[in-house]
């Protein structure tokens, strides 16, 4: 299943996309693909970022709730599911595009293999589309796989990895450069929508969540978590670089380029005008409810949630009840 409808499109859209520019080159295939694959995915980066944009404008209202019901810890979970339904916030959005790029980029390394390892023909006859076998260019690629350059510029081969017996100083070079460079991308995209959730507030540090949680007062978990993924944000740049060098140059050079694109997506998203962007998250929360009144609704500052109805039969009124 995982061959058939993940691999083998990603194996013959490389195959037409290196075979069919000048010079038959794997790696500017792959930069090409790169592209595509990005701009696909726009759409879901556009609402994962209008959802992030959402999640800071709710942010007072999850502190009035708070504030509003204090250590009664099941009408506040009530309160806040329901923001989140008003809002349309689902949490596995947010984690949306990472699901949908470890597949590819499984898949990649998997067609990287193909163009490198084993009986090569035969994996070009086996994965390769008869209705891509009748184009002239693919058709000499399948019978002839070396046809393909895997360089790229000449000097940086993206079938090696960095430190392998066999790699050039070149290629090495230019593969720790290229895994610092996603690395340092990488910081930049999370640090491009962690600044769409700051709040004005201080942030605290966990040492002194821990320290009140120490004195008797309840951690707020939802604070702890956000700590957390700053602090994770800071440190998965440098796992990435460590990963990246590990493996083969066309992996590096995707995710590389992966970023630089989503970079420039997200910069572009995140500098439209603010106004613009407010009436977007507004929509995204508020359209399935219907025009006119959506609009008279955004006239309101601040929304009060209501306190979730608890009905309380009482043993006494029971009885009045039956007589």
């Amino acid at each position: 299943m995982f061959d058939t409808f993940i691999v083998q499109p990603i194996f013959n859209l490389l195959m037409i996309l290196s075979n069919v520019i000048p010079g038959r080159n794997l790696a500017i295939g792959i930069v090409i693909f790169t592209v595509i694959v990005r701009f696909l995915m726009y759409p879901l980066l556009k609402g994962q970022l209008h959802q992030t944009k959402a999640m800071r404008k709710m942010q007072p209202e999850l502190a009035r709730i708070k504030k509003k019901y204090g250590d009664n810890k099941q009408l506040a979970g009530i309160a806040m599911l329901e923001l989140y339904k008003k809002y349309n916030i689902n949490p596995f959005k947010s984690i949306l595009i990472l699901i949908i790029q470890l597949p590819i980029f499984i898949a990649l390394f998997q067609v990287i293999r193909m163009f490198v390892y084993g009986n090569i023909q035969e994996h070009f006859e086996k994965y390769t589309y008869g209705f891509i076998k009748g184009i002239p260019v693919i058709s000499e690629a399948v019978k002839d796989p070396n046809i393909i350059s895997r360089d790229l510029f000449g000097f940086f081969d993206i079938t090696k990895t960095a430190f392998a017996s066999n790699t050039s100083v070149s290629t090495t070079i230019v593969l720790i450069a290229l895994a610092i460079i996603s690395g340092v991308l990488q910081y930049v995209m999370l640090k491009q929508t962690s600044s769409t959730t700051q709040s004005g507030d201080k942030k605290r540090t966990i040492k002194e969540i821990l320290k009140e949680a120490a004195d008797g007062k309840d951690a707020d978990q939802a604070e702890i978590n956000a700590i957390m993924m700053n602090n994770m944000n800071k440190i998965m740049p440098f796992m990435m670089v460590v990963i990246m060098i590990s493996l083969p140059g066309a992996i590096c050079l995707y995710y590389t380029f992966s970023n630089l694109i989503a970079v420039a997506q997200q910069k572009y998203i995140l500098g439209q005008d603010e106004d613009e962007l407010e009436n977007i998250a507004e929509s995204s929360y508020k359209g399935s409810k219907g025009g006119k009144n959506n609009r008279k609704k955004k006239a309101k500052k601040a929304e009060i949630i209501k306190e979730p109805n608890v009905i309380r039969i009482s043993a006494k009124d029971d009885r009045k009840k039956r007589r």
